[in-house]
């Protein structure tokens, strides 16, 4: 997921209840931005563009194909550079899910989180809050904890999607962190039961085959949810031990592009049944 914009580096994987929910997972207001370091805000698919190249032109014609397929939904991720979001547009052009940047490591919150968790709720959307993962500084377990502590919470309210964990490598730093493959799977199940342990929902994992059988030794697919990221004509090579995805986000243009695989009737099921 771009973090940034959920993906720079992978670029450079009834109303009133769903409002009190909405409001429970914002924890009420949330604390003042820490975006004064660069390194502490990126977006979902930050690495993609580096690791697969920009977009195709043709992604134009993936994105027509997607519209015209009855077994699919599409949606956008969005970050803090994408500002206040135009809702009202997305949905027009025929977008129904989103997943919004809420977290980063233990130390960042999007300073537009409010407007676009709660303006997509408004507008019809379902959607979901994610996490940008940072590994080399603290735990699974306390990135989990900050995530829902800070919109990443999650209900069973039909409108709400499952949080997400992005997981990707940033500028600047070692691929995989500096962790060895047993390390960093360990890192991402800390993560995920912690978060599972809280909401009674296994995280989505968000990532790129080619990052993930760099860095990660760990079988994920009987739990969670698979976000592939791959600029491409279709999803490609499935990471790790997953022999199906849930969502794959094809495209950084104009704003992150996704398609849910199922039905609008199945998404809805993804946003309400515990695990």
């Amino acid at each position: 997921m771009k973090s940034g914009k959920h993906g720079k580096q992978i670029r450079a994987a009834s109303a009133t209840v769903g409002v009190v929910a909405a409001a429970l997972c914002l924890g009420g207001t949330l604390p003042a931005s820490a975006e004064t370091e660069s390194v502490q805000n990126h977006s979902m698919g930050d690495s993609i563009r580096a690791e697969q190249g920009k977009a195709p032109k043709a992604f134009s014609a993936i994105d027509k194909r997607a519209a015209r397929l009855a077994d699919t939904v599409r949606g956008v991720d969005v970050a803090s550079h994408q500002g206040n979001v135009d809702w009202a547009g997305q949905w027009n052009a025929g977008k129904r899910f989103t997943w919004v940047k809420a977290t980063e490591g233990t130390g960042y919150t999007n300073p537009y989180f409010g407007q676009q968790y709660n303006g997509s709720y408004d507008k019809g959307f379902i959607r979901g809050a994610y996490h940008f993962a940072h590994p080399d500084s603290t735990s699974g377990a306390e990135q989990a904890n900050y995530f829902i502590a800070h919109g990443g919470g999650w209900t069973g309210d039909g409108k709400t999607l499952p949080g997400a964990l992005d997981m990707e490598s940033v500028q600047g730093k070692p691929a995989c962190y500096g962790l060895s493959k047993s390390a960093m799977g360990a890192w991402i199940k800390d993560f995920s039961d912690t978060y599972h342990a809280k909401t009674k929902k296994y995280p989505a994992i968000y990532t790129s085959a080619n990052w993930w059988s760099q860095c990660v030794d760990g079988d994920f697919a009987k739990t969670n949810p698979l976000w592939v990221a791959r600029y491409a004509a279709d999803p490609g090579q499935l990471p790790g031990t997953w022999g199906g995805y849930s969502v794959w986000q094809y495209s950084d243009s104009p704003i992150d592009q996704n398609v849910f695989n199922g039905s609008m009737d199945q998404l809805t099921k993804f946003a309400t049944a515990a695990d």
